[in-house]
């Protein structure tokens, strides 16, 4: 298993903080399956300092499980301000320094004493707002670009869609008892982000947006006239998503990919376009949750199999339990 950082676990190991998941239990399970016989390559970034084509030369078999960490951008105006930072920075840089101590200070980003804005909400939003709770930010306040959602599905959410509906997570409810309001603002469009002369992030103006539809039912935002506003920021941390694994692996070993520039490779099958390499998780699908990784892992170690070795008994869950198919 060849990894691009310091540690093994990926996103469990630095993308999620320890108080949603405590690293002992990933090194737990990178022990056991040390102790079982794989063999883990760290500092090793396949397409930058591992030449990807040697890799293929000397394995029958290759499963690209990258991620997809490529962030989405918002280039407004005076983003190259000192403080704005992706999200998988700012958790990567605080989950590093608990486990590294002061080793890393140069590259820590702290919240400590700081009006924060967090641009972005999901999963990766929330822990930001309770990370910079935990550093003793000064104020939090967290932009959503959509409205709130009501309480119960609207008549265009009918079972069994996944329910739109409102809801409070760990962070939200944290912020309520430090600030005393819950820390989303919703319908905010970031105009621009605010410098002082020596270029350090001091604020953001925002505006207001209103989402109406129109005549053929599709969703059209526009902007408040007067809602002009500027808010203190020492920090801003963007949450806005992922776009796709990053490009110069794929241009390293001339892949093909789908029309959201993920690997292109079908579900249960997990094949890319080059023989005998294959692709699972946020890199194939695109971002989703780690119990798709799972799910897709333990898929493409049966579709290896059956690469390898003509059938297999290997269990993958909406797959098979494990009934043997052979090529």
């Amino acid at each position: 298993v060849y990894e691009r950082a310091d540690r093994i676990g990926g996103l469990l190991q630095y993308g999620i903080p320890n108080m949603k998941l405590a690293k002992t239990a990933v090194q737990r399970r990178v022990d056991k399956m040390t102790a079982e016989g794989v063999r883990f390559v760290t500092n090793a970034n396949v397409g930058q300092n591992v030449d990807p084509k040697k890799l293929f030369e000397s394995h029958d078999a290759v499963l690209l499980a990258c991620g997809a960490t490529k962030p989405r951008d918002l280039p407004a105006p005076g983003r190259e301000a000192k403080g704005v930072h992706f999200a998988m920075e700012f958790l990567t840089s605080n989950t590093k320094q608990r486990v590294h101590g002061d080793s890393l200070n140069g590259s820590f980003i702290s919240a400590e004493g700081k009006d924060v804005i967090v641009i972005g909400g999901g999963d990766t939003g929330t822990d930001c707002i309770a990370t910079s709770l935990r550093h003793g930010c000064r104020s939090l306040v967290n932009f959503e670009l959509l409205p709130r959602p009501p309480i119960d599905r609207a008549p265009d959410n009918p079972w069994p869609e996944w329910p739109r509906i409102f809801r409070v997570d760990y962070g939200h409810e944290e912020a309520g008892a430090k600030f005393g309001r819950d820390p989303r603002e919703y319908q905010i469009l970031t105009k621009r982000f605010l410098a002082d002369d020596h270029g350090r992030l001091r604020g953001l103006e925002s505006v207001a947006v209103e989402w109406t539809k129109d005549s053929s039912g599709s969703w059209k935002m526009s902007e408040v006239e007067g809602s002009k506003k500027e808010w203190p920021a020492q920090l801003i941390l963007l949450a806005m998503g992922f776009l796709g694994p990053e490009a110069y692996l794929a241009e390293s070993l001339g892949i093909k990919l789908d029309g959201r520039s993920n690997f292109e490779a079908k579900h249960g099958q997990f094949a890319t376009s080059i023989p005998g390499v294959f692709a699972a998780g946020d890199c194939r699908r695109g971002q989703s949750l780690v119990v798709w990784a799972i799910n897709e892992g333990r898929g493409a170690a049966r579709a290896i199999d059956i690469y390898l070795m003509g059938s297999s008994y290997l269990p993958a869950p909406g797959i098979t339990l494990g009934t043997a198919v052979s090529v």
